[in-house]
């Protein structure tokens, strides 16, 4: 069966989806730029604000022990914002980070979801728009990518689109600095344990692997990680008498 040729003309993209493939390009390599995660999440609501339609202020949430807490924020509305969520315990930050969803209001005066968040945000912020995205790698939230504005209905669709991808910038980043976390401290505990084997051997005159199993032992016996075992073995608690004591 002969198939007609396709119309050229439908794959090409309008003026809108070429800047903004073209800002996504850009961002891009503005964030691979960055030194670290920090920078990166501050140059994330930066961009945000810069390149989002209706975006007024941005910032990312993160709790930790129950408190709502701002790593970076474009200025000072998010960090207000995020205060208030962590005092009232309610709010959509809140809830796009244990719901695992994207939560929006673009009347917060109206809003009855959060009573409290509300009557306290308009009165201390004027936010009217807010729009929360939750930011995860491999299922683990870490977070929200928190967008504001004082306008009614400030954040359209499109508005949507895109910050689901800075939201995805952002979690990668995130995800990115925890790994990089968990090796330089992986690293730095195996360095800690193979100084105080080297420290056991030459006083107790034992093999690398007695050595080994006795720091072993150790941990299992006092029930605490063979890496706080070495930091005692090779910081040992100053056992002088106190300064104050002395003679």
């Amino acid at each position: 069966m002969k198939r007609e040729a396709p119309d050229v003309g439908s794959f090409v993209a309008d003026d809108a989806e070429l800047d903004l493939a073209e800002s996504f390009g850009e961002i891009a390599r503005l964030l691979l730029a960055e030194p670290d995660a920090q920078t990166t999440l501050q140059r994330i609501v930066a961009l945000a604000v810069e390149h989002i339609d209706g975006c007024e202020h941005a910032g990312i949430s993160m709790i930790t022990h129950r408190k709502v807490t701002s790593p970076a924020s474009s200025d000072e509305i998010p960090a207000i914002v995020d205060q208030i969520q962590s005092e009232t315990g309610e709010g959509p930050c809140v809830d796009a980070i244990k719901e695992h969803e994207v939560f929006q209001t673009g009347r917060l005066s109206e809003e009855n979801r959060w009573p409290e968040f509300t009557r306290r945000t308009k009165a201390e912020s004027n936010i009217e728009s807010i729009l929360s995205f939750r930011l995860f790698a491999e299922q683990d939230t870490m977070g929200a990518l928190n967008l504001y504005s004082s306008r009614f209905d400030a954040f359209d669709q499109h508005a949507v689109a895109v910050g689901a991808v800075f939201a995805t910038h952002a979690a990668v980043a995130m995800s990115s600095s925890r790994k990089v976390e968990n090796l330089e401290a992986a690293l730095r505990n195996r360095e800690l344990i193979g100084q105080a084997v080297g420290m056991i051997r030459a006083r107790e005159r034992v093999s690398e692997a007695q050595a080994f199993e006795m720091l072993k032992r150790a941990s299992q016996r006092l029930n605490i990680k063979l890496s706080s075992v070495a930091e005692q073995v090779v910081h040992p608690a100053d056992r002088e008498v106190p300064p104050a004591r002395r003679r």
